[in-house]
């Protein structure tokens, strides 16, 4: 498994048919600080690339979900992010649950598509919020029994704080002045302490239980 180091340059795949699009994203992810866009839609392309982290434009496939499973199974450690024109909130939840830890309109704006990148390449996963919502809200009732409330250190809160306000880490280690190696060892935590297994079911446990001020 490629391992993504917080501060570092990388690549990102993109598996797309349109050049504008192709030509779009490199210029989009460049002005952001990343390194580059390639393409690896090519025989091969993806063994070469060194990639982590792969956007997929749902519009140059007819069989998405079968592209997504083929991903889960053979390269479980890639990142997936799906570019796509569908806006129903029951097509993308069916995008996240087949393994996609993002999902992008094709309307998104620029900074949009920096963040969910950013946010996807922290562990996290990206959809539009309403989705997220739902998500979240699925997430809850499964664990709306949970007790007793867990305890945390005064650096874990502020951390959940940041958190729950959707920054990345990069964003909360320049906030708390501490390396994002310490933040994600903080989340980490955290999750263990509400039993959760990821970001997104942390930050809805912390709102709905009211353990970080509003």
């Amino acid at each position: 498994m490629t391992e993504i180091k917080q501060g570092e340059p990388f690549r990102i795949g993109l598996i797309a048919t349109d050049p504008l699009r192709v030509l779009g994203l490199q210029t989009i992810v460049a002005e952001g600080g990343a390194s580059e866009v390639v393409s690896v839609a090519g025989p091969g392309a993806l063994d070469a690339s060194g990639v982590s982290l792969v956007m997929i434009d749902a519009a140059c496939t007819d069989h998405l979900f079968e592209l997504l499973e083929t991903f889960r199974r053979s390269r479980p450690h890639l990142r997936l992010v799906v570019v796509g024109l569908e806006e129903s909130h029951e097509h993308i939840q069916k995008v996240i649950g087949a393994g996609a830890k993002g999902y992008l309109t094709h309307t998104a704006r620029e900074n949009e598509i920096r963040l969910a990148i950013e946010i996807v390449r922290d562990g996290s996963v990206w959809a539009p919020r309403k989705v997220l919502a739902r998500l979240l809200e699925a997430s809850a009732v499964e664990r709306r029994n949970v007790a007793p409330e867990p305890k945390f250190t005064d650096r874990e809160t502020q951390v959940l704080q940041l958190l729950v306000a959707g920054r990345p880490n990069r964003e909360i280690a320049e906030a708390l002045g501490i390396d994002a190696a310490t933040v994600k060892a903080h989340v980490g935590r955290l999750m263990r302490k509400m039993g959760v297994d990821n970001r997104i079911a942390l930050s809805v446990q912390a709102v709905n239980r009211n353990l970080v001020a509003k």
